[in-house]
């Protein structure tokens, strides 16, 4: 543990100016983020007595080693930087929102020739319009279900839509008018998209134009006599209303607003957020906060309204969302210390005025409330959830820690893997736990190239030995701490594994407190030997073999036998199924693309547009094959060299001269 008076600053070298500062740890990772109107005054507050600093704020300066701050010339500024920064860099000890579940949207996917009505989870993508987020994925189901019979747009898969292309005839839905049956010509594909925007159009708000075009119809289909059609559409307009129902109106005036709430204690915060466009609610978020230091409300709403619509408008940046990221208002439950830079900061990203206030009377007071409420209600079932899970994740980490008699918890655990069928598409996972739980962003896959064809064993040594050879590399550059304490000292230098261009972690710059491999005990050897022969000693190793979870650490005869009930055990089975699905997953990949590839991939100067041409020509390989090299050279952009080169791909270089390089060297 660090003592800050080590590095805290000289007296009267911090600007009293304002400005965004960071702190780092000794490997140089910036740890902590944050901006004040006064660098001096916010500094100096850090490296007071450490006996009366909140327990996660003391945490942060022991851990810490350096503290640097850069001066702007406006509150505005500040807020881009300190964003920027906390995006970049990802503190551990900032304010972090942790969502619970990726919330679904309902997809429609504008750039597709048919336009496509789904339920989505994750990323935005380009192209593609979004509605949402709603809480539970039923409640999308049953919206599509009622507005489907007076949009009947496509919601098949691309398959399916071919599929029923082919055969000439529509799915079920096609048959009870729920859909339009684009995939058999009932409509042409301007039409198609005609309905989809409509849809569009009612979901974002114009409600109002739709009902009153279908009150027009069926009053005109009435005075015509047309009366099925009439009463087809008076059950189009009980569909619409309906569905206009189960978004109620909660704010008279076609408000488009945003309304924010908490609920907190000294160490976390549920914050909740309902999107209102056009008056009725649209969306509602939840995500759960850690407090890094003592922060109020008023530094809560400035710290999720910044990082929030900042991270919203990049998104919109990257996909055509249709609610406008946003909004023109934004209700808070009280206003923040800086509210007129926040308003500045916001108007600039929407392009037109953005009022931060806190709703009085009326309409939006009783929504406030309501989002309040339920803000109150997560943070409680968090607070639930929370217990066994921490109790649970420590006790696991504990019991590894005693059973395998490490020195410390495994705080950080690697697991390898790997896969391959008879030997051949052989590759491997490397997945990253923290804190016992998985950190995807960590994750890596390995092509075996050497050890591919002797098994198992030799796999995971040199996935050991690439591996932890990369970590070398990545600080070899620089020294370990001087001191037998590990403290840094005045000129010491650390392994930061901190690529000093970008200011960012690199890829393997870290190691792991416990190397998992999925084995037995010629796994572990195999890898302990490898750790070895590098001069890694501050590395556990253990395997995990499936037959009877039976955990085995080098040099030992007997494995280390938990129990079926152990937290342990839980979180090494947990780290080992993820390695084995990640390997799985890109085995398959692999696999696919091998299956995929061409006998004439690897002709010289046989590109893909030459063989799209040959195919193309010939209608298929058996016609190719049965060719001589005077038809191939007779096809327009071919000569007799690359001809000949084609047999001798296809008929194992015996009807013509050429290398024969079938393009299956190492990938």
């Amino acid at each position: 543990m660090a003592d800050p008076s080590t590095y805290r600053p000289a007296t009267g070298t911090i600007p009293e100016s304002p400005g965004v500062y960071r702190f780092s740890d000794p490997r140089g990772r910036v740890i902590y983020v944050g901006k004040a109107k006064s660098l001096r005054q916010r500094l100096n507050s850090y490296f007071a007595d450490l006996a009366g600093l909140h327990p996660r704020t003391r945490q942060m300066v022991t851990t810490a080693s350096k503290v640097e701050w850069t001066v702007v010339g406006t509150e505005v500024e500040a807020l881009q930087l300190e964003y920027n920064w906390i995006k970049e860099y990802d503190p551990r000890f900032n304010v972090r929102y942790r969502d619970d579940k990726t919330y679904p949207v309902l997809a429609v996917t504008m750039h597709e020739e048919y336009p496509r009505l789904h339920v989505y989870r994750g990323p935005r993508r380009k192209g593609v319009r979004y509605f949402g987020p709603y809480a539970h994925a039923w409640a999308i189901r049953e919206t599509l279900d009622l507005l489907l019979r007076v949009f009947p747009a496509r919601t098949c898969s691309t398959g399916v839509f071919k599929r029923h292309g082919q055969i000439g005839r529509p799915c079920l839905l096609g048959y009870i008018d729920k859909c339009s049956a684009p995939c058999v010509g009932t409509v042409t594909a301007d039409e198609h998209r005609d309905i989809v925007e409509s849809f569009s159009d009612f979901l974002s708000g114009r409600t109002d134009r739709m009902v009153k075009h279908l009150e027009r119809e069926m009053a005109q289909a009435s005075e015509n006599l047309e009366f099925e059609r009439a009463a087809r559409m008076r059950d189009d307009l009980g569909a619409l209303r309906r569905a206009m129902e189960k978004q109620a109106v909660v704010l008279g005036d076609g408000t488009d607003a945003d309304v924010v709430a908490f609920a907190e204690d000294e160490l976390e915060a549920a914050v909740q957020i309902f999107h209102v466009r056009g008056g009725r609610v649209r969306g509602q978020r939840g995500w759960v906060i850690d407090k890094v230091e003592p922060t109020d409300t008023e530094q809560l709403v400035e710290r999720f309204v910044s990082q929030f619509y900042g991270e919203q408008h990049a998104l919109a940046g990257s996909a055509d969302d249709a609610m406008q990221p946003v909004p023109k208002e934004i209700l808070v439950p009280v206003p923040p210390a800086d509210a007129p830079a926040l308003e500045r900061w916001l108007t600039g990203l929407r392009g037109s005025k953005v009022s931060l206030r806190v709703a009085q009377r009326g309409d939006k007071k009783a929504l406030a409330e309501t989002v309040a409420r339920n803000a109150k209600e997560a943070f409680a079932q968090h607070k639930l959830r929370r217990a066994g899970d921490l109790t649970a994740r420590s006790a696991a980490l504990q019991e590894i820690q005693e059973n395998l008699e490490l020195d410390q918890a495994p705080l950080r655990i690697e697991c390898i893997d790997i896969s391959h069928v008879q030997g051949t598409n052989v590759v491997a996972s490397l997945v990253v736990f923290e804190d016992g739980l998985p950190r995807k962003s960590e994750y890596r896959r390995f092509e075996i190239r050497a050890a591919a064809q002797e098994g198992d064993v030799a796999s995971i040594a040199e996935v050991v030995r690439r591996r932890f050879r990369r970590y070398l590399a990545e600080t070899a550059d620089e020294p370990d701490p001087g001191g037998p304490s590990g403290e840094v000292g005045p000129g010491d230098t650390v392994r930061t594994g901190i690529d000093p261009e970008t200011g960012r972690p690199k890829r393997f710059a870290y190691p792991p407190n416990l190397l998992v491999v999925d084995g037995a005990k010629p796994q572990v050897d195999a890898a302990a030997a490898e750790l070895a022969e590098l001069g890694i000693t501050d590395v556990a190793v253990c395997g995990l073999a499936k037959r009877l979870e039976e955990v085995w650490l080098p040099d030992d005869t007997d494995p280390v036998i938990l129990s079926r009930t152990s937290e342990g055990l839980y979180l090494l089975q947990r780290v080992r199924d993820e390695a084995h699905r990640f390997a799985i997953t890109y085995h398959r990949q692999r696999r696919s693309q091998g299956m995929t590839a061409s006998v004439l991939d690897g002709v010289p100067g046989l590109g893909p547009a030459r063989r799209q041409a040959l195919l193309k020509h010939f209608g298929s390989v058996r016609k190719l094959r049965a060719a001589d090299v005077d038809e191939i050279a007779g096809i327009p952009g071919f000569g007799r060299q690359t001809a000949e080169s084609v047999v001798a791909a296809l008929h194992g270089g015996d009807d013509a001269q050429g290398d024969g390089d079938d393009g299956d060297g190492d990938r």
